[in-house]
């Protein structure tokens, strides 16, 4: 096998073909070995030297797809280096190969996947050489085109790819200027493509000659000059030779699809309404009406339910786009017809399809609501006029008026509604579900696709009820009639009828809301009574749980249904479905966000607060109830304590609320002091987790008030901690590392945990407190566990610590500073040495560790001023190495210490930032370029560029004024930063990139020079640069994150100003408290 390593021989073709077949087909040590030999040749600088033998002699298809391979990253890789000869040499050699292979349509049907590999080095060439030293391609394969039908069909695939990769793919493929350039290029030859392409669909008559037509076509749509499009008779031809044949049809649904998404085409209006005609027209001859479809869906061929998807495309797309232009000029029957269409296809049970034309009727009732909204700012027209005056300015010309809008859609949105809600996706909220089994069960993992098809239901019923409320209300009543009478019972009806209910919450007048959610509330805990069965009830408690914990409005305003709505909750508790507890104590929680001030006010009729009721009965409401749910209903609790501003009140609510568990603590506390071997007992380490957890969570909702309770259990808890930590130690030298993970030991640890959680929740929520934190708190804690930490086993070390002293250090901020050096000893050193082994070891701790030097950095940063030199060294090394990081936050985390840090060195005394700078400026300037130029850091692009350019710009202002070379050196003598850094640059860059030019590299550094104080042009710089290279010739699209992470944050910030313009529009848990 080694012999075809040897490139000093004649290359054996069909030892080669045996290894290939070896790797393939082979077993044991020879597929190794072939494995082996394979990936020597594939990466050898020579292999390609042999591509044209393996591509003309080789009989095996394995050997010359490899062959392709090896190619392809030449051409990628080190094109521009080759020699003009065998630049040419290759071109040649691969046009001669796909026209040899694309000369008949035997071998054109053969070596189909074969083909489409060359056609693609074919296109990868093009992009290194077209137009400059090729720029007679295009009138080449046109001249070819003519003189077969085989290879006319394949050229037809050739410009497909082209223009998939510069109209498509440039983006993050090629540099800036380079897309530009191919562009113009592809522009400018397009008429005599356009002629070939209009010769073959009048002429031809072989239909897989004409499909592979239409598929270039259809790449073309999105990028050739409108005229071509709308002056041609291009649309005609797709409506009326090509929509019908079920052989074109998909294809041509796509075209028109394209076609009708055009921007910018504005003077077109006559032929959109025309193509939109002529395709309603097309499609009723095939369709029909598709009354049967959700019946028939299943017995269609895939070909026939793929073009229904296309025609959703195509309806939702052209709709989406030019509405107002059809309302206004197309005949009104096909309009509606189409609306017609995109109804009967929501009703077919396939999501993708579905999530399509939700995304149309959302933009539809949107758009049909805001004009409701905006004409009565207007003046109206009157409804003699109907709406078409000529005068009208609205993208159709004579739009019609609102209200004749609404008029219009009437009965499709009727249709729409029924079907919002017999299609209504699971809320988050909803823990009990039915499985695939049929079996209702406890829901442990959310469908993050379901919770974003819900949102997007749920904003089309909010516009459908602002619509027509009466119209919604009379659909939900008749729906839950039918639950009532048995006509429609099933679990998944009734489930999806309450979660639309439960959708539209604050979408009706107070005064509907209140009479529809009466009649609703009272059948569904009718229905409760009258099923039978575990699963049934559970079906009906968690529906009803839904719809009241998204209507506190309704609850406020209605004390003695809110009463009902608590105690029913309370009674759920007790039920026997996990789930149906789950979901009792997370909507009391809900329940208790939103209301909780009508818990704490004295009612009238009743002899106290109904809070107080609940505290004195909260040991038999919670009897049923596991340790978390609990946890849940203490933390619902604490909401409603949180409501009282006497601070006294306010401690005796607390005390009664924790007492069960300090009984529990102070017996077991007492327990551990008389005998510390109890602490062993699983039982009993389990009973001290679990309040401690009820701590957490009560803590959590009632704020800094709860600082009376932690005042009772803190000196015992700290010393509880040390107990545990003297236990765990003794079991690990008794035992090894390995005992951490026996559950006794496991057990112990999690009392650490959650003590450190308690402290950690009560900090964040201290508001103000933080001297009494500061002197009372702070220093018996980091006795305990400061020196717990460093001397533990890391198996042992508990991340929560690291959390704890980062919360305090943000919260406290300089009160910390004098507790930063020995922080530094005990946490810092021994969680680096845990984790510099490795970038995955330990992921807790690694984050947490980066978190709390970013904090210290930010807070405390004089505080590293005063570490020994040792100490500071060691720092700024882990933070060079946290950008090696592939974990993209650790990652980014470290870039961020990094430009902190240089930004406070940058504006502290100048002795000191000299100093800094002469030591590490240099190293840290490397370290950016490694990770920047490195394909697995792509991710943490922007603050790369970020704090590559704070760096320039510092050396390039004369910032840093301390040499930052060693001016001892007679060759430095004329030297500067700004120079010492540019050389230093090019340098680094020509090491890692040889297949650059000197010349490259010298315009990239004087560019990095010119736009380092202009981050977008500095940004664009570097990621063209990095594209240049080929180092990154796989996926870029991390190289465009920033851009991607903006779009989306501000298309949020869109949807938020529009959501709080639309009553129910926000969701009732998402809205601030005004309670």
């Amino acid at each position: 096998m080694d012999t075809i390593l040897d490139f000093n021989q004649q290359f054996d073709v069909a030892l080669f073909d045996r290894v290939v077949d070896a790797l393939f087909t082979g077993k044991g040590e020879e597929q190794k070995m072939a494995q082996q030999v394979l990936t020597e040749f594939k990466e050898h600088e020579l292999s390609w030297t042999k591509a044209d033998d393996v591509l003309t002699n080789s009989n095996s298809l394995q050997s010359k797809f490899i062959a392709l391979q090896v190619l392809e990253t030449l051409i990628q890789t080190k094109w521009k280096i080759l020699p003009d000869n065998q630049r040419n040499g290759i071109k040649n050699f691969v046009v001669e190969v796909i026209l040899r292979t694309a000369s008949t349509e035997e071998s054109l049907r053969q070596n189909k996947v074969y083909l489409s590999k060359l056609n693609l080095i074919l296109v990868q060439i093009l992009k290194q050489e077209w137009p400059h030293n090729w720029p007679t391609f295009i009138p080449e394969i046109i001249q070819t085109s003519r003189t077969n039908l085989s290879l006319c069909e394949n050229n037809m695939s050739i410009l497909k790819l082209l223009s998939e990769e510069v109209f498509d793919y440039s983006a993050e493929q090629m540099t800036q200027a380079k897309t530009k350039n191919l562009k113009s290029q592809m522009c400018g030859e397009f008429s005599s493509i356009y002629n070939l392409c209009t010769e073959i669909l009048q002429k031809a008559v072989q239909p897989s000659l004409i499909h592979a037509t239409l598929e270039t076509l259809l790449r073309f749509l999105s990028w050739i000059p409108f005229g071509y499009v709308f002056e041609m008779d291009l649309i005609n031809n797709l409506c009326t030779r090509f929509l019908q044949p079920s052989v074109t049809r998909n294809v041509t649904i796509k075209c028109l699809t394209e076609i009708g998404g055009l921007e910018g085409s504005s003077e077109y209006k006559e032929q959109f309404v025309s193509l939109f005609t002529l395709a309603i027209t097309g499609l009723h001859e095939i369709l029909g009406d598709l009354t049967k479809i959700e019946e028939e869906w299943d017995d269609y061929d895939t070909e026939h339910q793929d073009f229904i998807q296309n025609v959703a495309m195509f309806l939702t797309s052209f709709l989406g786009s030019h509405l107002r232009l059809v309302e206004s000029s197309a005949p009104r029957d096909v309009v509606l017809q189409a609306h017609q269409y995109l109804l009967r296809i929501s009703q077919v049970d396939e999501r993708e399809m579905f999530k399509v034309c939700l995304e149309y009727w959302n933009v539809l009732v949107r758009g049909l609501y805001e004009d409701g909204r905006n004409s009565s700012f207007n003046a109206p027209s009157g409804l003699l006029n109907l709406g078409s005056s000529s005068n009208n300015n609205g993208p159709g010309g004579n739009a019609l008026s609102a209200d004749l809008r609404r008029q219009m859609y009437s009965t499709t949105l009727t249709g729409v509604r029924y079907v919002m809600i017999s299609r209504m996706a699971r809320p988050e909220e909803v823990l009990v579900v039915e499985n695939d089994e049929g079996e209702i069960v406890r829901e442990f993992i959310k469908e993050t696709d379901t919770i974003t098809l819900y949102k997007a239901q749920r904003e089309c019923l909010i516009y459908l009820t602002h619509l027509d409320p009466k119209d919604m209300e009379e659909i939900m009543i008749e729906k839950l009639g039918r639950q009532m009478d048995g006509s429609e019972w099933s679990w998944s009806n009734l489930n999806k009828l309450c979660w639309a209910i439960g959708s539209i919450s604050g979408s009706m007048s107070e005064d509907q809301e209140r009479k529809v959610l009466v009649l609703i509330i009272k059948d569904l805990l009718s229905l409760c009574e009258l099923k039978r069965g575990k699963d049934n009830k559970a079906v009906v408690a968690s529906n009803i749980m839904y719809v009241v914990g998204q209507y506190p409005r309704f609850l406020k305003a209605h004390w003695k249904f809110l009463k009902t709505v608590a105690n029913k909750l309370f009674e759920f508790m007790h039920e026997l479905h996990e789930g149906v507890r789950d979901m009792a104590c997370d909507t009391f929680v809900t329940i208790a966000q939103k209301c909780r001030r009508h818990f704490i006010a004295q009612q009238p009729g009743e002899p106290c607060p109904f809070v107080e009721e609940i505290i004195a009965t909260a040991t038999s409401i919670t009897s049923d109830l596991e340790p978390q749910q609990v946890n849940r209903f203490c933390e619902a609790v604490g909401y409603l304590i949180s409501a009282q501003l006497n601070t006294q009140a306010q401690n005796q609510l607390i005390d009664g609320l924790m007492r069960p568990s300090n009984e529990l603590w102070d017996k077991l506390v007492q327990q551990a002091s008389e005998n510390i071997n109890i602490l062993e007992d699983l039982n009993t380490v389990k009973q001290l987790g679990n309040v401690l957890r009820t701590n957490v969570s009560a803590c959590g909702a009632v704020g800094k008030g709860f600082i009376s309770q932690i005042g009772r259990i803190y000196i015992d808890m700290l010393g509880l901690y040390k107990a545990v930590s003297e236990i765990i130690s003794s079991c690990v030298a008794r035992g090894g590392e390995s005992v951490t993970r026996h559950a006794n030991v496991r057990g112990m640890r999690s009392i650490k945990k959650e003590a450190l959680r308690l402290v950690d929740t009560y900090v964040k929520h201290c508001d103000g407190e933080l001297a009494a934190i500061n002197e009372n708190m702070v220093p018996p804690l980091l006795e305990a566990v400061l020196t717990d930490y460093s001397q533990n086993v890391p198996p042992a070390r508990d991340a929560e610590v690291l959390k704890t002293v980062t919360t305090l250090t943000s919260v406290l901020g300089g009160l910390m500073t004098d507790r930063i050096p020995i922080i530094f000893e005990s946490l810092f050193e021994s969680t680096m040495n845990m984790i510099n082994q490795d970038f995955t070891e330990y992921p807790e701790h690694r984050l947490a560790v980066y978190q709390l030097l970013r904090t210290i950095n930010q807070k405390c940063f004089n505080a590293t001023l005063n570490l020994p030199p040792t100490q500071f060294q060691f720092m700024v090394m882990s933070i060079m190495w946290g950008f090696k990081h592939s974990l993209r936050d650790v990652a980014d985390l470290g870039l961020t210490i990094a430009l902190d840090m240089i930004n406070n060195f940058n504006i502290s005394d100048r002795a000191i930032s000299d100093a800094f700078f002469q030591t590490y400026f240099v190293d840290m300037l490397n370290e950016v370029i490694v990770v920047l130029t490195d394909n697995d850091h792509k991710s943490s692009f922007r603050l790369q560029c970020m704090v590559l350019a704070r760096m320039i710009h510092l050396v390039e202002s004369n910032q840093i004024t301390a040499p930052l070379f060693d001016a001892s050196l007679p060759e430095n003598a004329n030297m500067t930063n700004s120079l010492f850094i540019r050389r230093s640059l090019a340098n680094l860059l020509t090491t890692a990139f040889a297949n650059l030019t000197q010349r490259q590299i010298e315009v990239f550094v004087e560019g990095l020079f010119n736009f380092n104080d202009d981050f977008e042009k500095f940004r664009d710089l570097v990621r063209d640069f990095l594209i240049q290279t080929k180092e990154f010739a796989g996926d870029n699209a991390d190289l465009y994150l920033e851009e991607t992470e903006n779009e989306i944050k501000n298309n949020k910030l869109k949807e938020k100003e529009l959501a709080l313009q639309v009553p129910g529009m926000v969701k009732p848990s998402d809205m601030e408290d005004d309670d």
